[in-house]
C-alpha cells in the first residue's frame, strides 16, 4: 500500500480536492497511514501524469481556484487490481518501542516518562476511535466498521499493558 493507492480509494468515493485528501487521511486514516501535504500533491501531479486521474480547476467566490481530482477509467482499473493483488506484509514503526527497547540505558523516571505519555496518547486515540464509531454508526460498511474495531481492540490491549506496567510494583 501507497499513498497513490489510498488516493485512488479516495478518489473512487467521490472527486475531491488537495486539502479534502489531506482531510480524509486526517480523519479517517491516521490511525494506520499517514501523508502530508508535501507527499500528496506530488504523488496527484505523478497520477495526473499517468492518467490514473483528471484535476478540473473550480472557481471559488473570495478565493483562489481550487483544483478537483477525480479517477480516470484507468485509475479505477489499477485501484481494483490493487484491492484484488496479496496482501503486503505489514510495515510498523514505533519510536516508543524503539526507546523502550534500549530502556537500560536510561534512568528509570525517564522510562516511566516514556510509559505515561505513550499512554496518554493511546487513550486520547482510542477516545477519538470511540467517537467516530459512534458517530458513523450504521453509515459505515461492515468492513469500515472491523477497520474500527481492530483499531479499538489493539488500542485496549496497548493501554491495558502500559497501565500494568505503571502501577507494577518494583
Amino acid at each position: 500500500m501507497n499513498t497513490q493507492h489510498v488516493i485512488l480509494g479516495i478518489l473512487h468515493n467521490q472527486p475531491s480536492s488537495g486539502y479534502e485528501i489531506k482531510q480524509y487521511f486526517e480523519q479517517y486514516f491516521s490511525f494506520f497511514f499517514d501523508a502530508s501535504f508535501g507527499t500528496i500533491y506530488p504523488t496527484l501531479a505523478k497520477m495526473e501524469k499517468s492518467g490514473l486521474l483528471t484535476k478540473e480547476s473550480v472557481k471559488q467566490e473570495g478565493k483562489p481556484d481550487k483544483n478537483v481530482y477525480s479517477l480516470t477509467p484507468e485509475g479505477a482499473a489499477q485501484f481494483h487490481a490493487y484491492l484484488m493483488s496479496p496482501l503486503e506484509a505489514e510495515v510498523f514503526r514505533s519510536d516508543f518501542l524503539m526507546r523502550l527497547y534500549f530502556g537500560e540505558l536510561a534512568d528509570e523516571d525517564t522510562v516511566t516518562g516514556w510509559i505515561s505519555s505513550q499512554l496518554k496518547r493511546k487513550e486520547m486515540l482510542y477516545a477519538e476511535l470511540q467517537r467516530q464509531m459512534e458517530e458513523f454508526g450504521e453509515r459505515i460498511s461492515p468492513a469500515q466498521r472491523l477497520c474500527l474495531q481492530v483499531g479499538l481492540v489493539q488500542y485496549e490491549a496497548t493501554i491495558q499493558l502500559l497501565k500494568e506496567q505503571l502501577v507494577r510494583p518494583e
